[in-house]
């Protein structure tokens, strides 16, 4: 029997986007001939069934979601997520520039051009009857280029030491492309380390063999230590020793490039050894990743073009969802672009069945009877699948795909700093903003002029104002490395004070000894055991919270002792004041 309306008086739905509306009103004609039923699906009618409060939690709300559950009440975002700990921060990405990612790759009319037969396997040798010019968009899905590849894999090597902790992950364009980045890294890094593993690059996509079983040794296992996946490991895995993230493929999702980015995000304690924790990860761009999301974020298509693809008709679909004249336009467009791909679809079912769970036929079904909604619902959770779509070709297609033997060569590695080119100009910057909100932000103020009085919820104020200014800890800490050649794990007090006050930049983690040695030396108090043991707890929690107020001892594993109120007693009733007192201390630059 169904369960009881009031069988639960809160009901928790985690994942809630992935569930769907299929609700619409009945017309006149089919009320009395249609059940209502028949209307609501399976997941709204449990949801409704139900006389509870209704909570759901998600990462990536979709149009949908909102509809069932309202607008957010509460958000908690990546960046949020690094000042308070929970998650890994990157460093400004590494931009590969070369010859060819920069300038492209191009062809004059009646130069000769080789072409691979995807039926046979044979190049065929054609003349050009007008000008190809293929930008790096295009790299390696319409173009093969090995120079390219060669080029971006021997710059890969003098950073990727295959002997060191960590592991890489790298998106490729498509399958065979993964094939060849395997190749050309394992050869690149044989040459600049020694003779490696067999299994030191693996390529895990889903034409591998048996590739859950790789997903599980890449996770668990020391080998590989260099993934290179097409879509199989953007997202639902968990490998928290990844370091690095490379791009070698362009996406135009922003909701994929993050899902990819976010592999890396994940903390793993003691990965460098005993204490040595992961602290940051690194991303290599060889295809302009960056540059490509801010334009396509700021493209909106207007008129129907027949050359646009797949995924400029999803993204536009997706941006009017809240317009119904846009969404239904876009959306018709969509249908029409998908059933001229009918054939294309049957040809490779079984890849779009591994993708969508659904075959051809009815998958395009889904589409033309859920409408606009479903459709928005269904490339939301599966943000590849356009790009996937994109890539198709009818098997025994022609002409093929072009073959480039254009040299490449390395221009030079530049770090993602946003509008400021060089780490010296970001530096101007952060000096400037900080002179700029110094008056208008108060705890900035406390910050660098009354340390003592500094609380955990005046630090995370200044960290997120610092963030969303796009000066967060990882990216100054990088600056300053590469400008002034000295890399000091300053923290972001640290850091701002140096550029405020001219306070020498010194360990945080030194600091805090030295305040404790400090502390434990003055002539005001005659220390007890107890005591001593008490501040040496206290100063290690610095090292980790860098402040450490009454908040803080009512928290973890000062809470279990009773929390603030339990330890003041042992200080005389002098607790915060000794707490204030070492939190002046750490921040005095007096000899």
């Amino acid at each position: 029997p169904p369960f009881p309306v009031d069988s639960y008086d809160c009901v928790v739905v985690d994942e809630c986007h992935r569930g769907y509306i299929l609700d619409r009103e009945l017309s006149e004609k089919e009320i009395g001939f249609v059940s209502e039923q028949d209307y609501q699906s399976k997941y709204r009618r449990v949801l409704d069934h139900f006389d509870a409060v209704r909570i759901g939690l998600t990462a990536t709300p979709a149009l949908h979601t909102s509809e069932i559950f309202g607008q957010p009440i509460y958000t908690y975002s990546y960046r949020q997520a690094v000042i308070d700990g929970f998650l890994i921060d990157h460093e400004p990405p590494h931009r590969l520039v070369t010859d060819l990612n920069q300038d492209g790759i191009n062809w004059k009319v009646g130069e000769e051009v080789k072409r691979l037969n995807p039926v046979t396997g044979q190049i065929d040798l054609s003349k050009t009857p007008d000008e190809i010019q293929m930008d790096v968009e295009k790299f390696n899905s319409e173009v093969i280029t090995e120079p390219f590849n060669q080029t971006v894999c021997n710059e890969l090597a003098r950073h990727l030491d295959p002997r060191l902790p960590g592991k890489t992950l790298i998106f490729a364009v498509k399958d065979d492309h993964a094939d060849l980045i395997v190749k050309l890294l394992s050869e690149a890094l044989a040459i600049r380390y020694g003779p490696i593993h067999q299994d030191t690059v693996a390529k895990i996509t889903g034409a591998s063999d048996k590739p859950s079983l790789l997903v599980r040794r890449f996770k668990n296992e020391e080998l590989p230590k260099i993934g290179v996946t097409v879509d199989l490991l953007s997202t639902g895995i968990d490998v928290p020793a990844i370091v690095n993230i490379v791009f070698v493929r362009r996406v135009k999702s922003r909701i994929l490039y993050e899902q990819m980015l976010g592999r890396a995000t994940r903390l793993c304690p003691d990965l460098f050894g005993p204490g040595e924790d992961k602290e940051v990860f690194h991303i290599f761009d060889a295809v302009d990743l960056y540059k490509t999301l801010q334009n396509f974020t700021d493209m909106k298509p207007v008129v129907t073009d027949p050359q646009l693809s797949i995924r400029q008709v999803v993204d536009a679909l997706i941006a009017a969802k809240d317009d119904p004249n846009s969404r239904q336009h876009f959306h018709e467009e969509l249908l029409a672009k998908l059933n001229r791909k009918r054939s294309v679809l049957r040809d490779h079912e079984e890849q779009l069945k591994f993708r969508t769970k659904q075959d051809s036929k009815t998958f395009l079904a889904r589409l033309r009877a859920g409408g606009a909604e479903t459709t928005i619902k269904v490339f939301t959770e599966l943000p590849g699948l356009a790009d996937f779509i994109d890539s198709l070709r009818k098997k025994g297609a022609r002409p093929g795909v072009l073959i480039s033997e254009h040299p490449d060569q390395l221009r030079g590695v530049e770090r993602g700093y946003g509008a400021s080119k060089k780490p010296e100009d970001y530096l101007e910057s952060f000096d400037a903003w900080i002179r700029d909100n110094m008056n208008k932000l108060p705890s900035l103020l406390v910050l660098t002029q009354r340390p003592r009085e500094l609380t955990r919820a005046q630090l995370k104020e200044v960290a997120l104002a610092l963030d969303e200014a796009g000066f967060s800890y990882q990216n100054v800490r990088t600056a300053w490395r590469e400008a002034r050649n000295e890399d000091i794990a300053a923290g972001i007090i640290g850091f701002v004070r140096a550029q405020a006050l001219g306070s020498p930049l010194v360990p945080y983690e030194e600091r805090v000894d030295r305040a404790l040695r400090r502390i434990l030396a003055t002539k005001r108090y005659a220390w007890t055991a107890p005591q001593r043991k008490w501040l040496e707890r206290i100063a290690k929690q610095l090292k980790k919270e860098v402040v450490v107020d009454r908040s803080a001892l009512n928290e973890g594993r000062f809470r279990d002792v009773g929390g603030f109120d339990a330890i003041n007693p042992t200080f005389d009733g002098k607790l915060a004041e000794l707490l204030a007192d070492m939190q002046e201390e750490i921040w005095n630059d007096a000899a």
